[in-house]
């Protein structure tokens, strides 16, 4: 109907507001018609979701912003290394079938630290209050790096396509939450979740299979675009050796040299360039300039660093992003080429480190993991997987094909135009801030060169449309998916950080007389106030959101994997083990993102030298096996649990 609207009256703005707001519309109404104020419908969904519908809801919960806008840009960006991300996930869903989600759904509690407090609570009633205490902190942790991408995915899609500013655009993608989640809770946000995963995945597969029929005859492009890939590479190495080019990778070079000197002038070069920019501010307010110079000069003072150290640390970034931009393009689809950037051997390892945190982050996600709590059995826990697995798959099999075709867009049909024939889709995004794409005449020869292209991965799926010439309404439809992706993650992720502060600390730890109404009304006060506190944290805007959730996995991997694993196949286990488990792991794995991620350095000064060469992303790889090693030493010398602990392991494995 909107296409037949379209093609008779012409594209206008106004496609972008039926899409996102007749969706959220949809997911307002589910959510209105599954309100509940019963406990186990607000936390489980009553455990009677169907192992199909459960698992199109767990598809949902998963493909966040980072699958349905992240992977294909990542894989755009980097080709074959992005394959790690989609190698990471899909083998996580094993490790989730196999050693967890059974078990867990065994046990029939409420939440991921439910399960670890009564498994190391030797016998009491209630559980351990300590492992509860680390498991909600450890599950709240996670969880929160996980949703600030999401509602930074949710501004960038509302920014875009309604025109708002970044801050306004993630306030109303919180709005878009709390209708999913607030009143119903997980019973609402299962069946909307069913809603969002038909948005997405037909946004994603129709964006598909019309960008390969209308450019390259093909049907279904999944299978057939190895001559794509083809074109791209052959196209990659002609680039690679044009003397244009290199003119271009040159003036970084040069720029990179010319930053790396003002580093090496700290703290005078700052001093200077502070000193000369407020007086530039002041003569600018002096003459009467016109309010676009005094604007662009008052936001250049604000963005400057408040201090030699944070000098440091930005000029640092600008000098490695301008090396980055002087080197040859990664080609897209040769395995950890040598002119990267980096040593082989440390790709390869980061590669499998990746892939390694990944999975094990998977199968640790209290989001997830609380998704196969739902269904009435466990045998429908253990099928609710299968179809999870087979409902991401789709996406996960055309993202490669998706990043192959804008990527042939870029290189056969902007790169080489004149910089006075742009294409119309430019325009919007070079507008957007912060800056997702740009382009700039280095040169000077009035053609466009790949190296003279600024492109955020994030915009990739977003911008396809527009790039490939597709009507408007295509343009709306993977806004609505994409808007899709990440509410229904949102909304997981928000519950399950709200369920663990009302159940584990408000019911256990503080008021064990609460009533079954008081326990969910306190529920949607916590989500609320989370909800609130992740809009804030997101527009600090702490970094990209591929980045974000990989940290996140990291996380839940150094936290979670090894007192679940040990707690359900070690008997011996102790609750002094679990303990340092987990508080070793974390600590791991927070301390190495802390002191080599460039957000938090930018902010403290505290620099850490990457062990191995590993990437901060990859931090698990360190926080896993620490956590592993302080779990079995403590345990094998603290006391062993009381007996009854090994009849409720004995019963979560039987059957």
């Amino acid at each position: 109907m909107m296409a037949l609207i379209e093609e008779r009256n012409g594209p206008g703005i106004w496609l972008g507001y039926v899409f996102l707001f007749v969706t959220i519309a949809v997911y307002a109404c589910i959510g209105l018609i599954c309100r509940t104020a019963d406990l186990n419908e607000y936390y489980v969904a009553g455990r009677r979701v169907p192992a199909m519908f459960n698992g199109m809801a767990t598809a949902a919960d998963w493909m966040s912003a980072a699958s349905f806008i992240g992977l294909a840009g990542i894989l755009f960006a980097s080709g074959y290394e992005g394959l790690a991300y989609i190698m990471g996930w899909m083998g996580g869903y094993c490790l989730v079938a196999f050693l967890l989600a059974p078990y867990l759904r065994k046990f029939a509690g409420y939440t991921v630290p439910d399960f670890l407090a009564v498994r190391y609570g030797n016998g009491r009633p209630g559980g351990s209050m300590t492992v509860r205490g680390i498991a909600v902190a450890g599950a709240a942790l996670c969880s929160f790096v996980y949703l600030v991408a999401q509602i930074q995915g949710i501004g960038l899609i509302v920014t875009r396509f309604i025109g708002v500013e970044f801050a306004v655009g993630v306030f109303f993608g919180l709005a878009g939450v709390l209708v999913c989640s607030f009143l119903g809770g997980m019973r609402a946000v299962t069946w909307t979740q069913v809603a969002q995963y038909i948005i997405l995945i037909l946004a994603f597969l129709i964006t598909v299979s019309l960008i390969a029929w209308k450019h390259h005859g093909m049907v279904v492009p999944q299978f057939s675009y190895g001559s794509i890939l083809t074109q791209i590479a052959e196209r990659e190495r002609t680039l690679a050796e044009d003397p244009d080019e290199q003119a271009v990778r040159a003036h970084y070079l040069a720029e990179a040299r010319t930053v790396e000197e003002r580093i090496a002038r700290l703290p005078a070069s700052f001093e200077e360039e502070r000193d000369a920019l407020q007086a530039r501010l002041k003569d600018l307010r002096e003459h009467n300039a016109p309010l676009r110079e005094i604007k662009a000069a008052e936001r250049e003072r604000v963005e400057f660093p408040r201090d030699a150290a944070a000098a440091y640390v930005q000029w640092n970034d600008e000098r490695d992003a301008a090396l980055a931009r002087s080197r040859p393009a990664t080609p897209f689809s040769e395995p950890f080429p040598a002119h990267a950037g980096q040593d082989p051997t440390t790709q390869r390892l980061n590669f499998v480190l990746l892939v390694f945190c990944l999975m094990l982050g998977t199968a640790s996600l209290p989001h997830i993991l609380t998704r196969f709590q739902t269904t009435p059995s466990v045998r429908e826990t253990r099928n609710s997987v299968g179809w999870a697995v087979f409902f991401i798959g789709l996406l996960y099999i055309s993202a490669p094909t998706f990043a192959a075709l804008v990527k042939y867009e870029f290189l056969f049909g902007l790169v080489g135009t004149s910089f006075n024939d742009l294409p119309l889709w430019t325009v919007p995004w070079r507008k957007i801030d912060p800056a997702v794409f740009s382009i700039s005449d280095i040169n000077g020869d009035g053609i466009v060169q790949w190296a003279e292209i600024m492109v955020q991965p994030d915009m990739i799926v977003l911008a396809a449309p527009e790039i490939a010439g597709l009507p408007s309404v295509i343009s709306g439809l993977i806004a609505a998916g994409a808007l899709a992706a990440a509410l229904s993650t949102a909304d997981g992720l928000l519950l399950t950080i709200a369920n663990a502060l009302s159940h584990d600390v408000y019911y256990h730890m503080v008021n064990r007389s609460a009533t079954h109404q008081k326990r969910v009304t306190t529920a949607k006060i916590v989500l609320l106030a989370v909800a609130l506190a992740a809009a804030y944290a997101t527009s600090l805007r702490p970094g990209n959101i591929l980045f974000l959730v990989g940290a996140a996995f990291s996380l839940a991997a150094s936290c979670f994997f090894p007192a679940l694993v040990l707690g359900i196949f070690w008997r011996r286990t102790t609750r002094a083990g679990a303990v340092a488990g987990m508080l070793t792991g974390l600590s791991v794995s927070v301390y190495y993102i802390f002191v080599n991620y460039p957000f938090f350095t930018r902010m403290t000064g505290i620099f850490g030298d990457r062990w191995f060469g590993v990437d901060p992303i990859a931090s698990g790889a360190f926080g896993v096996p620490a956590g592993f090693a302080a779990a079995i030493l403590v345990s094998l010398l603290s006391r062993p649990e009381r007996p009854v602990v090994g009849k409720l392991v004995s019963y979560i494995r039987k059957g």
